[in-house]
């Protein structure tokens, strides 16, 4: 009994620094950083990750946090810029940003409906996701962005049920070069391919996903 007990005991101990960077993650992400400038980043992301439409904050759930860790040490290192993003990332250390990563992963995301590469394209938006416009050498968005474009791995972010406002001001960004994080600058290639109307085409159908799921 003794020496089940201490098995039980050893492995609470084990488990200790996970439920310590879960916490520290958590107090990041609801009041802020050790700086003052690292501000907290439910003010513009929400209690549950899910952003703010109106505004163009994006919903950063479903992401994993080695695509949002490497977002941003993106920030501090000049390959992506936002007047906002600029100061919280500049401001927090290696260790706060491993934390409330690890944190924002664990948050739920919105149910969207299931998507297929099948699917008829309707109108320029869904064209643009489900088959690109090879004449163009522009891919189709769920070529990397996968089904529906939920998002894959570290590196393709979830596009399902972002706002159209914060996918257009991604484009843009591209666009003008104030983001060039990308492998190869495959998206800056696309971007600069889009027309405006495009951008705000496949934008909208993203963001319809999301509603399609509520």
């Amino acid at each position: 009994m003794r020496h089940i007990k201490k098995i039980g005991y050893l492995s609470l101990l084990g488990m200790l620094p996970f439920v310590s960077h879960a916490d520290e993650g958590e107090k990041i992400y609801l009041k802020g950083g050790e700086k003052p400038q690292a501000l907290a980043c439910v003010t513009c992301h929400g209690a549950e990750g899910h952003g703010l439409a109106a505004a163009g904050y994006p919903d950063i759930t479903g992401m994993s946090p080695e695509y949002l860790a490497k977002q941003l040490h993106d920030f501090q290192d000049g390959l992506r810029s936002h007047p906002i993003m600029d100061g919280i990332a500049g401001n927090l250390d290696d260790d706060e940003i491993e934390a409330v990563t690890f944190y924002m992963s664990e948050l739920q995301p919105k149910e969207v409906p299931h998507i297929t590469r099948a699917a008829t394209p309707t109108d320029v938006g869904s064209q643009i996701a489900l088959r690109g416009d090879w004449s163009r050498n522009i891919p189709e968005c769920v070529a990397c962005h996968g089904p529906g474009g939920i998002g894959v791995g570290e590196s393709f972010p979830k596009l399902a049920g972002q706002s159209s406002m914060y996918i257009i001001n991604q484009i843009t960004a591209w666009k003008t070069g104030t983001r060039k994080n990308d492998h190869a600058d495959l998206m800056g290639h696309i971007a600069k391919s889009l027309t405006d109307e495009e951008a705000k085409a496949v934008a909208a159908y993203f963001e319809s996903i999301g509603q399609q799921g509520e």
